[in-house]
């Protein structure tokens, strides 16, 4: 809680001014706190007087130097190493090569296949598998457990996973149990002067990017969204250590069934790993508009994406979403029609290599990211585009 010295307040209103969820105000000439507090410190940081404090409550400090290693989540599923463990292989290694460690990591599963081998190609040195009848579905309960008694046991010094369905699902679960920090959605990570691993997400709706660390608990954790790391090239010559454990069975046990497992429209879809992604937004003005953006991936064999606009209006569906709260796309071409450009959509396109924006508002801040840009009508220039490529490409 925020505690506030009132022999030491001289009501300046420094920190009513800059907090930044109306938390607190100066009564009487004295600084009140109310209910919409979130311990954020900006009040703190502003008190000239030292007024301010949150008292911090280091009763379940740790040793952190029995922490060591850095680990990777490997998802794993229908028969497939999804494409952003490599990622966070790739990333994992010069976290791991910074800190003069290990880069381990973490399959669990029902079979594991050459699984195991792959990891090792794109970096692993160590790769801990568990093979249990319990994991062949996912669900949060065994696989929150297995992953917690490995880190119990083992003690990482970093934990990275995905920000995908499954590890936004269970790895903060995961987080709670061995009471650690999490950082959801990184863009960045990096390991600073002081030896803790510095995560870096956009904040406040994409308007700035915090830099966040965790520098009394272990072991630090974080959730990378796809896409935003290069996966390294696969090394057959590489050698690794093959750890094999087993979790008591009633940690595996769960309250949940899985029943069946149907791919989704965004699974079939894998926008994310597109290499021509086609983007419609607002200016599409409606549903039938998107048929202009189908037609032209469809002659350049690409995937559908959308901003946030569009899957708000009914337009097209979230799985085609591309953005903060969406997909990140890093593909080699991107094709933004009819999208303005808020920060929230460019998070999830910036790192595409060449970039096409079609807006008729010459000062759309879409253009400010663009490699191409396009100042004109979409229902004028894409007709005649997409019939001059199915002529060149022989498509009917």
């Amino acid at each position: 809680m925020l505690i506030i010295d009132k022999d030491a307040c001289i009501g300046c209103g420094l920190c009513e001014d800059n907090c930044p969820f109306d938390a607190i105000a100066v009564v009487d000439g004295k600084a009140e706190v109310n209910d919409n507090c979130t311990l954020c410190g900006s009040c703190i940081e502003h008190c000239e007087v030292e007024a301010l404090s949150i008292p911090r409550d280091e009763s379940g400090a740790i040793d952190l130097s029995a922490w060591s290693g850095v680990w990777v989540y490997a998802e794993y599923r229908q028969g497939k190493l999804a494409q952003v463990s490599r990622e966070l292989l790739g990333i994992g290694r010069t976290l791991a090569d910074k800190r003069d460690t290990k880069l381990s990591a973490v399959l669990l599963c029902a079979d594991a296949a050459d699984v195991p081998q792959q990891l090792i190609a794109a970096g692993a040195d160590q790769v801990y598998v568990v093979v249990d009848p319990a994991l062949e579905n996912f669900n949060d309960d065994s696989y929150g457990a297995a992953l917690e008694d490995l880190a119990r046991k083992y003690k990482p010094e970093v934990i990275l996973a995905g920000a995908t369905a499954i590890g936004r699902s269970f790895i903060p679960r995961v987080a709670t149990s061995l009471n650690t920090g999490l950082t959801a959605d990184c863009t960045q990570l990096a390991i600073g002067d002081d030896g803790h691993l510095h995560q870096t997400r956009p904040a406040f709706g994409g308007n700035i990017m915090a830099t966040i660390m965790c520098p009394n608990h272990r072991p630090q954790m974080s959730t990378v969204r796809p896409m935003v790391f290069q996966a390294p090239e696969p090394d057959g010559s590489r050698t690794g250590e093959i750890i094999v454990e087993a979790i008591a069975a009633d940690r595996l046990a769960s309250r949940t069934r899985v029943v069946e497992t149907v791919l989704t429209e965004g699974e079939q879809l894998n926008l994310a790993e597109a290499e021509v992604v086609i983007a419609g937004g607002r200016g599409l003005e409606n549903e039938e508009g998107f048929s202009l953006v189908e037609s032209l991936a469809d002659v350049l064999g690409g995937a559908v994406g959308a901003s946030r606009a569009a899957v708000d209006n009914g337009w097209i569906t979230y799985p085609h979403q591309v953005g903060q709260t969406g997909k990140t796309v890093a593909s080699k071409l991107y094709v933004a029609c009819g999208i303005s450009g808020a920060i929230q959509h460019v998070i999830g396109m910036k790192s595409s290599e060449t970039i096409v924006a079609i807006n008729r508002d010459q000062n759309a801040p879409i253009f400010d990211v663009a490699d191409y840009c396009v100042v004109g009508d979409i229902f004028t220039l894409l007709p005649p585009l997409v019939d001059k490529l199915k002529e060149r490409s022989g498509k009917e």
